[in-house]
């Protein structure tokens, strides 16, 4: 046996030297490249900069001579040649230019750039002399502008993935519609691919494109989602040649009318695994010929006007025939036309692993457990926003255990539904699961519940990465232990108790939303947060929070939305906020935080919504607010004790959209170059909501192989910032930024005139300067700020007349110019005239509509007394000062010495002097206007 044993070996070693003999190659250690391409792949290192999350040199293994275990570089295991370039790992990320050193690895066949940041430059047209390519991969690699058409000369090429979705959506809405395609010639010389991911790209000139992919015919997987595909009869699309091969098909997100589509689609669908028609313009009842595909897996048709009718002649729904299919699994039909007549259909679907009917109006329509009892396989269920009520047997446990769970807007409510915690806890069910079945998301919010949770809700968790519960009136408190989440949202509801401890259990970015309930005590355990993931949204407001909020917030880098406003917290800002180099969003309004604002603040340098207002912060506005936070969209420090004067810097936030800075002790002039504000002084592209996308798709790793992961599942998360604006004593949320371009200076010590710079402003809707000591005439072109909606000057010392511009306004809601020295006629248009003549009143000399019928009756004509009468004036003033200074002595000290000895008079009296002190000295101002008038027309005679 060890003879024939050594004979055998010796006859091994005999044929691997024959093999590198005949290819020539070096049968050395196969980890050991050639020279010259280790040599090329340092030359086209020193091009890219690649790093790690936490910033390191990805590259750095660069080094050593046996450059097949490089990260990313992957070689044959018997000659040592690079044959494969692979950068699309997510735990890593390349940027810089790619270097024609590549033409020097003569036999690579895959090169993989995906899911990387290559700053919009072309695509390499030295790709085109790759020769040996099997795979090239670079969607969503930000690479822009025409596709060289040399990459027709890669015949060998079976793969190409040049589209902007890849299964990776943050990247695919940032990075949307990167080519402009054109012409499609050169990809008919590709006649061995197998896949084509042209998505996110510009097809829209391409007439001829089904026509070009006809002439591939081994073509398996074809992805064109979103490619501007022209819909036009004379491109009707016709893939006829691809019958035999094509699998999968996606032409979502087109707007393809059925005309488009269905005259073709019914002839080559007898392979067809997996069809996405998703948001195209598909009108009608599903056509029948859609139970004839006999191989379909996967069918998503939502987002379109379909509506689900019978059949006449058969007296059958097409789901029913689909239902018939034994492989059938995916079904999608969210977002149509569907009505709760026909809902009962869905239940013949017992193959089923994802059913999606979200977005259909099934009001008034009750699913009970007969509905779901063919279900055994199902592992997806969505019916958000349906209006479906959902009435099972308390007892009721499912045959089938979920991985997802959206039943957003369903009506759920109010006892917590017995049947939910069974998919929580599978101890409960009679069926084996494997744990890879355990519930990974789930969506109540919105569904009536009023109920306290389960006591053992939070003890089965575990692996549960979505939960969101929001808006409704569930009770209760959290446990002791730590609760392991990824996304959490349990925002407007009732729970109470102490801040909990959390751990991210998923490498994703994390969430945590418990605004508006009714948690309590110190929020230190945020120092506590612990796990793989990184927490990018944590709101806290409107809870009864108070204490200091503790300095360890750089413990989280990734961290974009922040939001503690309207709690009870005090004390100074932590320094520590300065370390969220990504923050977004940060709102501490309605607190009771003091002291000046920490210059750390300024590292901060991707704010878009800053709101301080409601504290009591003090010293001066920070000159690196403008200079640093340049992006600013939002920025409130309404309410606070700040003092002097507006730093011109601020007029360097070009992109500000709101500044309120209100209710505080500022001091000076307006600076004048607040016409820098791009945003208001002409028409641009208005961020509409300031929103973080935190997480778009889930994990998808327990779907089984035969489901098409890319489409599987799309949950948003998604984090809108709201305005919060005091208009006449009243807050006001404004969720839509965009849609309000607002400056409010009032109550505070600004003085001097208002700048003519103002008035370019065009696009200003609110402009409040009230309860300042402004002086001089209001600007002559004020008019010119044509969208103003909101003018209030009041409580001011401006004097003169009212502008005649000022009648130019179109849209004025709400006009105030009392309290001022304002005189002269108030100009004539439909708008002035019809605002109530408080907007006006308490002005010296003001008349006409809507004060009075014209000035006449105000203001008499120079040369004619107002009044009659002989009297010296001097005379008369003498002895109205002395009859004054009289009465007032025997008045007020008459009156004093009842109230002092009356307890219940003096309480009376001064309560009535609250409310009538502005009366008082309203009066006085007139009657003092009135008596000097009369004195200088009696001098006049």
């Amino acid at each position: 046996m060890i003879a024939m044993s050594s004979k055998r070996s010796h006859k091994l070693v005999l044929f691997f030297a024959i093999y590198c003999l005949l290819l020539q190659e070096k049968c050395t250690d196969a980890r050991v490249c050639e020279e010259s391409e280790r040599k090329a792949l340092l030359e086209f290192k020193h091009s890219l900069q690649a790093m790690d999350l936490p910033g390191n040199d990805a590259l750095s293994s660069w080094e050593s001579e046996k450059c097949c275990l490089w990260l990313g570089v992957k070689c044959n295991s018997l000659t040592g040649y690079v044959e494969m370039l692979d950068f699309s790992a997510r735990l890593w990320f390349v940027a810089g230019t790619i270097s024609p050193s590549l033409l020097k690895l003569h036999h690579l066949t895959s090169l993989d750039f995906s899911r990387n940041d290559f700053n919009g430059s072309l695509i390499p047209e030295f790709f085109g002399s790759l020769k040996k390519l099997k795979l090239l991969d670079l969607s969503n690699a930000n690479f822009r502008g025409p596709i060289p058409s040399l990459l027709g000369n890669l015949s060998m090429l079976e793969t190409l993935r040049l589209g902007g979705n890849g299964g990776d959506v943050t990247f695919r809405h940032k990075f949307k519609k990167m080519y402009d395609v054109g012409k499609l010639e050169w990809l008919s010389h590709l006649s061995r691919l197998k896949e084509v991911d042209l998505s996110f790209t510009n097809l829209s000139s391409a007439k001829n494109w089904s026509q070009i992919i006809n002439h591939l015919p081994l073509l398996q997987k074809l992805s064109l989602r979103d490619c501007d595909l022209p819909s036009n009869s004379s491109s009707s699309v016709s893939l006829t040649n691809s019958s035999v091969s094509l699998i999968t098909l996606d032409l979502s997100d087109n707007k393809l009318p059925s005309s488009a589509i269905y005259p073709w689609l019914f002839n080559v669908s007898n392979n067809l695994v997996s069809l996405n028609l998703s948001s195209n313009q598909l009108k009608g009842p599903i056509p029948d010929a859609f139970g004839n595909m006999r191989a379909i897996q996967e069918l998503y048709l939502s987002d379109n006007l379909l509506i689900l009718a019978e059949n006449q002649v058969r007296r059958d729904s097409v789901l029913n025939e689909i239902g018939k299919l034994p492989d059938f699994m995916v079904l999608d039909l969210g977002y149509n036309l569907l009505n709760g007549s026909k809902s009962k259909s869905i239940g013949q679907l017992s193959n089923l692993r994802v059913l999606r009917l979200a977005g259909n109006s099934f009001d008034g329509d009750v699913i009970s457990e007969a509905h779901f009892s063919n279900f055994t396989n199902l592992l997806k269920l969505d019916l958000s926003y349906t209006s479906l009520t959902l009435k099972f047997n308390s007892r009721w446990i499912p045959p089938f255990q979920l991985n997802h769970l959206l039943l957003c807007s369903c009506k759920l409510g109010p006892r917590f539904p017995n049947w939910i915690q069974t998919q929580m806890d599978v101890r409960n069910l009679d069926v084996d699961f494997s744990p890879i079945e355990y519930l990974d998301y789930l969506d109540i919010s919105a569904s009536g519940i009023s109920d306290s949770l389960p006591y053992r809700f939070w003890g089965n968790i575990q692996g549960l990465l979505y939960i969101n519960m929001s808006f409704n009136q569930i009770s209760g408190t959290f446990p002791n232990n730590s609760i392991l989440i990824t996304l959490l949202d349990l925002s407007s509801n009732n729970f109470s108790g102490p801040l909990p401890r959390f751990s991210l259990v998923s490498s994703d970015m994390g969430t945590i939303s418990l605004s508006k309930n009714k948690f309590t005590g110190s929020v230190f355990s945020i120092c506590n947060i612990t796990g793989v993931g990184f927490l990018a949204l944590f709101d806290l407001s409107n809870n009864l929070f108070s204490g200091v909020v503790p300095d360890c917030f750089g413990s989280f880098p990734f961290l974009t939305a922040l939001n503690l406003g309207d709690n009870s917290f005090s004390g100074s800002l932590p320094s520590s906020l300065g370390s969220l180099t990504s923050l977004e969003m940060l709102s501490l309004r309605g607190n009771k935080f003091s002291g000046e604002l920490p210059s750390s603040l300024q590292n901060c340098s991707k704010l878009k919504f800053l709101d301080l207002s409601d504290n009591e912060l003090s010293g001066e506005i920070p000159m690196w607010i403008g200079q640093k936070l340049s992006s600013l969209v939002f920025l409130s420090l309404q309410r606070n004790q700040f003092k002097g004067r507006i730093p011109h810097q601020l007029c360097g936030l070009k992109y500000l959209q709101i500044l309120d800075l209100s209710v505080n002790k500022i001091s000076g002039t307006i600076p004048s170059c607040l016409n820098n504000f791009t945003s208001m002084t002409k028409k641009v592209s208005l961020a509409r909501k300031i929103e973080h996308l935190i997480l778009d798709n889930g994990p998808i790793s327990f779907i089984p192989e035969k489901v098409n992961r890319e489409k599987i599942w799309i949950i948003q998360v998604r984090y809108a910032a709201e305005a919060l604006l005091t208009w006449k004593g009243a807050k006001q949320g404004y969720p839509q930024l965009g849609l309000l371009l607002a400056i409010d200076l009032s109550c505070n010590k600004l003085t001097g005139e208002i700048p003519e710079e103002l008035s370019s402003l065009q696009e200003l809707v609110a402009l409040n300067l009230s309860i300042n000591f402004f002086t001089g005439k209001i600007i002559q072109t004020i008019g010119h700020m044509r969208q103003l909606e909101v003018l209030d000057l009041s409580r001011n010392k401006f004097s003169g007349n009212i502008p005649t511009s000022l009648s130019e306004l179109t849209f004025p809601s709400n006009l105030d110019l009392s309290y001022n020295d304002l005189c002269g006629k108030i100009p004539t248009s439909t708008q002035l005239q019809s605002f109530d003549p408080s907007s006006f009143s308490h002005n010296r000399g003001l008349c006409g509509p809507p004060i009075s019928p014209n000035c006449s009756m105000v203001e008499p004509p120079p040369g004619k007394p107002a009044v009659g009468g002989e009297e010296d004036p001097d005379e008369f003033m003498k002895w109205f000062y002395t009859g004054m200074g009289l009465g007032f002595a025997v008045g007020f000290w008459g009156f004093c010495s009842v109230v002092f000895f009356k307890r219940s008079w003096r309480h009376s009296y001064y309560r009535y002097m609250d409310n009538a002190k502005d009366w008082v000295y309203v009066t006085f101002v007139l009657l003092k206007a009135r008596l000097v008038r009369r004195i200088k027309a009696l001098s006049t005679r």
